[in-house]
């Protein structure tokens, strides 16, 4: 490709030599996250995947597609584009998770007013980062420099996910019964939603994203662009030893939005918002913008990043897994009869 330059095209804003250089700078990153199941390397127009499928009766695709939204908006005021890589994977991968499928691969697509090398193998460091973490393979991507469109200094990133999940092992709604039990995975913060409302109530810029909250422990900018965690592995331990009768990934619109996706239309949820401390970034957020606690649940996952239903005499076995492998989490609520309310108390 040492010979695939057009002058006219650099004068118009696009460099198509940059693109090589940040191809060459990601190559080893990506690499990192092939599994055994990836056919093709970096280069190619498509990428490749073998899926093992000899112990499945029916094998099912699952797909998931999203991006970082408006916190990319922080990450340009600070310069910091090491972790929104995983946020992206992170809304992809957690979503196919929720009817109990496995990741197998992902794609990423960086969209940026000018292409510079070292920023774009920044961002997509922490995207096989992501991909290691929710153990599927990077198999391709496109970065489009698009001069005109986008600010020099600005970017746009979004993902897509593939899993698989044998038909008769998927999670649906059908098993729900009054009784069960609601578990809450902890968050990691804010995670990739709501920030809209952050920046808003923050009215956020550089002097005040680099100042130190007290209450938060860092600064305020180091506490919103904490990375969106990563489920597919503890949700996959619980997976193999407990009756999985659903899965949500709270993402927009929080508890109102999200927890009814995964019942059936003959029970709801009483959630006891008691039932552990909501982190104080969440109370920050809410005191700052005096915004009313039904928004609150109704845009910010108030630190249950994953919620998962099981029986009621499974609960503490659900929670010892999930504390063997890291992660805090809480018996937050319980099946009652109803149509897929919500009831917060």
């Amino acid at each position: 490709m040492e010979k695939s330059f057009s002058e006219s095209y650099k004068d118009a804003g696009v460099d198509v030599t940059a693109g090589y250089k940040s191809v060459e700078l990601i190559k080893k990153c990506v690499q990192s996250t092939y599994t055994k199941g990836v056919v093709s390397d970096l280069g190619g127009f498509g990428g490749l995947f073998a899926p093992d499928i000899k112990d499945m009766k029916e094998p099912i695709l699952v797909s998931g597609t999203d991006g970082v939204g408006t916190k990319l908006k922080l990450a340009f005021l600070l310069n910091k584009h090491d972790t929104v890589g995983q946020d992206c994977v992170a809304m992809c991968a957690n979503d196919i998770i929720c009817c109990g499928a496995k990741p197998l691969f992902f794609l990423d697509y960086i969209a940026l007013g000018k292409n510079v090398p070292e920023v774009v193998a920044t961002i997509v460091k922490g995207v096989t980062d992501g991909c290691r973490m929710a153990e599927c393979a990077l198999v391709g991507g496109e970065t489009a420099e698009m001069p005109g469109f986008y600010p020099v200094d600005e970017y746009d990133l979004a993902g897509f996910c593939v899993g698989i999940v044998d038909k008769e092992k998927m999670i649906n709604s059908d098993n729900i019964e009054v009784g069960d039990k609601v578990i809450g995975i902890a968050s990691s913060g804010v995670h990739s939603n709501g920030f809209s409302l952050v920046r808003k109530v923050f009215n956020v810029n550089k002097e005040n994203l680099n100042e130190y909250r007290e209450e938060l422990g860092k600064t305020l900018g180091e506490a919103l662009l904490e990375p969106t965690k990563i489920y597919v592995k503890p949700i996959g331990k619980v997976l193999e030893k407990i009756n999985v009768k659903g899965i949500s990934h709270v993402t927009g619109g929080g508890f109102y939005e999200n927890l009814p996706r995964m019942l059936n239309d003959k029970v709801a949820l009483n959630i006891n918002k008691t039932s552990y401390e909501v982190p104080a970034l969440f109370k920050l957020i809410q005191r700052t913008g005096n915004i009313p606690e039904r928004d609150m649940y109704n845009t910010f996952n108030m630190g249950i990043g994953m919620a998962i239903i099981v029986p009621k005499d499974k609960v503490n076995e659900t929670l010892e897994i999930l504390k063997q492998e890291g992660e805090t989490a809480y018996e937050i609520g319980e099946v009652i009869e109803g149509n897929k309310e919500i009831n917060i108390i």
